[in-house]
């Protein structure tokens, strides 16, 4: 135990992982990257870097899953798929970079899997009546 507070520990905790999905995002666009840890990666990024939830987070204990289990979980994973080298390259692009990027790509993938969900609804909806 260090001694220091856990909010300052937690605060630390999610600049890492920001960084570490920036980095992620930088190895997907690599083309050195294998194509099975490029897709993970760049999923993960997607979604992390997406303006919006899959879940928002007003939803009670669902709202904060996502980020408390999902985005580590699926971080992790790509990690692991990801060439060490490489990964360290794409950790040095991300801490040169000013801001954080924004993944329209995410945005439009979760827009698509609740308008595809609404249809759905509303098409068993339909039919059940």
């Amino acid at each position: 135990m260090t001694g220091e507070p856990l909010l300052t520990r937690a605060r630390r905790a999610a600049r890492h992982l920001k960084r570490e999905v920036v980095a992620l995002w930088f190895a997907a666009r690599d083309p050195r990257t294998p194509w099975l840890a490029k897709l993970v990666a760049a999923a993960v990024a997607a979604y992390a870097l997406s303006p919006i939830d899959l879940i928002p987070d007003v939803i009670p204990v669902l709202g904060l899953l996502d980020d408390l289990l999902i985005v580590p979980l699926g971080i992790l994973l790509a990690l692991r798929l990801v060439p060490h080298q490489l990964m360290e390259e794409a950790r040095a692009k991300a801490a040169a970079q000013a801001e954080r990027p924004v993944s329209r790509g995410g945005l439009v993938a979760i827009v698509a899997i609740w308008l595809a969900a609404a249809g759905g609804t509303a098409w068993w909806l339909l039919r059940a009546s």
